[in-house]
Order: structure tokens, then sequence, then C-alpha cells
């Protein structure tokens, strides 16, 4: 399926949020998400569903000064 991912499109075949940033090599636990403008804690990744066209923000911290 696709969804936009941080504001670019991207095609998927995880269903839900934790197998798509798998799949996209966003593999470091200290990341946040949103899903359609709306949090998500890293306990419910697995379980929360992904629809064509949502909207997935993946945001990392940077390392650097």
């Amino acid at each position: 399926m696709q969804i936009i991912v941080n504001a670019k499109p991207h095609e998927v075949a995880g269903g839900t949020v934790e197998a798509a940033l798998q799949e996209l090599g966003f593999a470091s636990p200290a990341v946040a998400t949103a899903l359609n403008g709306s949090f998500v804690a890293r306990s419910r990744r697995a379980e929360t569903q992904l629809a064509e066209g949502d909207h997935l923000e993946v945001l990392a911290p940077m390392q650097g000064g």
C-alpha cells in the first residue's frame, strides 16, 4: 500500500506502524511516531493498523552539536 512517510510517498507491504518502520529501516527504538497527526506510543505500534494514504511521521534524535 502507499503511505506518506515524512512528507514523501512510500510503498510498504506491512500493515502496521511497527512493520512499516522495520521495512523502511527505522530500527532504532529511540524514534517518535505519529499517524495522521496523532502520537503513536512505542507499545502500540505493533497493533496500530495502516491504511492506504495514511500519513506517518517518524522523528529520530540527531547527534552532533
